[in-house]
């Protein structure tokens, strides 16, 4: 029962980092401001009534092709580059796996995001995080996007969270639907920690707490966030309502490492109570 598997699975635009992913670089790179580009993006949305993850994905490429600026994979990975991230972040992994490790639990850090995957494989963490999720394009003999190949929005992030819960690989499609005993399941909700910050999160935050485990709704820090974290506590969808800060010994640490002393302790009493039931044969 040692080395019991903990999920620790994270939204990223305004959960890890101060903001949307594409802002730091991508859409300075096209000559608009982050606010005037996700104005146009939505309108283009409503106008065309597409998916809202949808249209600016297909809004990106667009602008992008109007303005000569190639949109390779390698320009999206440097975008991961710059990105900032809220005050701890990029020490946290290390410090909860080795927090984990102590107690005998083996802690697996998971993304679910409506951001790009090709921006998150250019981040500092992106070595601590055993899954991606997120939006991805397919590309051309060019290098460029040609098409939207995964959406994840706040309706398809559930299927991914299932997909971690079974064990199952990130295209495994059919299998995420079909019926699995619990006691296969690889990672119980029972063992997994849900981060997010907002609206696309709720399902994911809903569904991880009604099934005995965790979620936590962040908020940057003295900031007008902290009312929509806390209507989300008091909605009861989530656990606890924290601010963003992941350094050592802040409020959110605290938590997750009771989580974990409760994880660990629950997985020793039915270590226990297995010798004792074998004692009765």
């Amino acid at each position: 029962m040692k080395n019991t598997v903990v999920a620790l699975v994270y939204d990223f635009d305004q959960t890890l980092s101060t903001t949307y992913m594409q802002d730091y670089v991508l859409i300075p790179e096209l000559g608009m401001s982050p606010k005037t580009f996700w104005k146009k993006a939505n309108a283009w949305s409503v106008d065309n009534c597409a998916d809202q993850i949808t249209g600016s994905m297909y809004y990106f490429m667009k602008i992008a092709k109007e303005k000569d600026v190639r949109l390779t994979r390698e320009n999206f990975e440097y975008c991961g580059t710059l990105v900032k991230y809220y005050k701890g972040v990029e020490e946290w992994f290390e410090r909860i796996n080795k927090y984990g490790k102590f107690l005998g639990l083996k802690v697996e850090h998971y993304i679910i995001s409506s951001g790009y995957e090709e921006i998150l494989c250019g981040t500092s963490i992106c070595k601590y995080i055993k899954g991606m999720y997120g939006c991805a394009y397919a590309f051309g003999e060019d290098g460029t996007p040609v098409w939207p190949a995964r959406v994840v929005n706040y309706s398809t992030k559930v299927p991914y969270l299932s997909k971690i819960n079974k064990g199952l690989g990130k295209l495994d499609d059919r299998l995420v639907n079909e019926y699995m005993p619990d006691a296969k399941r690889r990672i119980p909700y029972s063992r997994i920690i849900y981060f997010g910050d907002g609206m696309t999160d709720i399902p994911c935050m809903k569904l991880v707490k009604s099934r005995g485990g965790n979620a936590i709704a962040v908020y940057k820090p003295k900031s007008v966030h902290k009312e929509k974290a806390i209507k989300l506590l008091k909605d009861d969808r989530v656990n606890f309502a924290l601010p963003a800060d992941y350094s050592e010994g802040t409020a959110i640490d605290t938590v997750v490492k009771t989580i974990l002393d409760r994880i660990a302790t629950e997985r020793n009493l039915e270590e226990l109570k297995r010798k004792e039931d074998l004692k009765k044969k």
